[in-house]
């Protein structure tokens, strides 16, 4: 991954973040140390590597070592709420967990496996190894279709499934971006959202060194804080959630020429409020580039063009390396303006020709897998339409997904949750309009008639269990509107809180 950048200019700057400042020929010493460490540590081929680290160089070179063992790659979200982690932890069956000393101490009751921390204030203490690494350690040379990275995404049960995909599926995004962007040395790719996200180490990370560029790792996400990154580093390419647009186009703090660097700004992960859309643009100047991608793909699959007028609701074209089709019922793909299930496979022809193949499937779930990927289809369970030119126009997200900030919130999830409790009876969980967050999380509860259960219960069970994000913003203690079989009507579900 790093040879081309290291042959042209090895001296060229990789990685900045808040804690060193690493070149090309830093990075691959550095990710060599971090590789014979792994291999001290007892990972191997195929071991799952959790990683559950802050936004710092380290998790890149961490990032890049798990790959140069043969090993996989599983971004464990530090917002999980404990038991969360120690489900994903033991579903994976991960060797390992690298994080810091804060994170490590509540895990110790419920992670059996070995938690090894790294300290933010001196980078990869856990890296000690004698001389530069390089011969420490065997490097790994691993076929295209074998199994590189592990990602969860909470799924229909209220448990997520793990996302298994190959080194193929993790190179050909960031590739296929650069070549659609056509990015080169000068690229200075800024990214706050956490590295954690496989998504972000495919669109950040290989992205950028694919680019021969240089990566931004931006550890923080308040208006002030991203503006300054994007100044002081001359940011040139920016990912941010709407809420971050929305917040830098409000915020007095915020100057317009903080931005002047930037010539490529995405937004991605929830709806795109005009509103915010329209204040970011106006005042900054910058057009704002809307995006559609999923876990399973992984990450983008359309991006709205460069230098062309945006399409109202449109969420771009097709990568060079894909095939969006919008499908019906019966599988038949439908033609440009008529509504249906969006579908993604690999272009069979051209350079990119036959080069994706889809998901190597949901960990340990082979029926989930063959009810998304089918004869080499991959079908997103999204609603959306193509017009005449392939611009791709999201109709509804999966199902009852709740996407608040750019996070997936499923309500089965949090209805498994609230279900735990003593006294409830039923719950739902639906997401409702908001300006600035796209959704927010709301649920219906209907109590037992004696049962004495509080709001303030309510919402202290669900910050011990879940993420922040998840916790319900919005609660109702009401009877649920149910059909003859008792089944909830999700329909009506949100007139309790009209």
């Amino acid at each position: 991954m790093l040879d081309a950048a290291l042959t042209r200019d090895p001296d060229h700057e990789a990685v900045v973040g808040s804690d060193r400042r690493l070149s090309y020929r830093d990075l691959d010493r550095a990710v060599d140390r971090a590789a014979a460490a792994l291999v001290e540590l007892g990972v191997g081929r195929h071991d799952v590597v959790a990683v559950s680290l802050p936004n710092t160089t380290e998790i890149v070179v961490v990032f890049h070592a798990v790959m140069r063992v043969g090993a996989i790659f599983l971004g464990l979200n530090r917002n999980l709420a404990p038991p969360e982690k120690a489900f994903i932890l033991d579903d994976a069956g991960a060797r390992i967990l690298l994080t810091d000393p804060a994170s490590a101490e509540p895990l110790a009751p419920v992670v059996a496996i070995p938690v090894v921390t790294s300290c933010a204030d001196e980078p990869g203490p856990w890296l000690q190894v004698s001389g530069d690494g390089a011969d420490a350690y065997r490097r790994v040379v691993c076929d295209l279709d074998e199994p590189a990275g592990l990602a969860y995404t909470s799924g229909t049960t209220g448990r997520p499934k793990g996302v298994v995909h190959s080194h193929r599926n993790l190179l050909l995004p960031g590739a296929a971006a650069v070549a659609a962007r056509r990015y080169g040395p000068d690229l200075r790719k800024g990214d706050c959202t956490a590295l954690t996200i496989l998504n972000l180490q495919v669109t950040s990370t290989l992205l950028v060194a694919q680019a021969g560029g240089t990566q931004i790792v931006m550890d923080r996400v308040d208006p002030v804080g991203i503006a300054s990154w994007i100044r002081q580093e001359r940011i040139t390419s920016w990912f941010g959630v709407p809420t971050m647009l929305h917040g830098l186009a409000s915020s007095p703090d915020v100057q317009v020429h903080d931005l002047a660097s930037l010539c490529d700004v995405w937004t991605g992960g929830t709806h795109l409020p005009p509103t915010v859309r329209r204040a970011f643009e106006e005042r900054f100047g910058l057009r704002v580039h809307a995006t559609y991608g999923m876990t399973e793909v992984p990450t983008i699959v359309t991006i709205e063009p460069l230098a062309e007028p945006p399409v109202p609701g449109s969420s771009g074209r097709v990568l060079p390396h894909l095939v969006v089709e919008i499908r019906n019922d019966a599988g038949d793909t439908l033609p440009p303006g008529q509504a249906g299930e969006v579908t993604v496979r690999g272009r069979p022809d051209g350079d990119w020709g036959g080069l994706y193949t889809p998901m190597l499937g949901y960990h340990c779930q082979p029926e989930a897998t063959a009810d998304t990927v089918r004869d080499g289809v991959l079908y997103t369970g999204d609603i959306g339409e193509l017009d005449t030119l392939g611009n791709l126009v999201i109709r509804d997200r999966r199902h009852a997904l709740i996407l608040r900030g750019g996070a997936n919130v499923y309500p089965a999830e949090v209805e498994r949750v609230l279900s735990d409790i003593a006294g409830i009876v039923g719950v739902a969980v639906i997401g409702l309009p908001d300006e600035r967050l796209g959704q927010r999380v709301a649920a219906a509860v209907e109590l037992a008639p004696d049962a004495a259960v509080s709001l303030d219960v309510l919402d202290a069970h669900c910050r011990a269990n879940l993420a922040r994000y998840k916790v319900p913003e919005e609660w109702r203690l009401a009877a649920l509107p149910r059909n003859a079989m008792g089944k909830v009507i999700q329909a009506e579900v949100g007139r309790l809180f009209a």
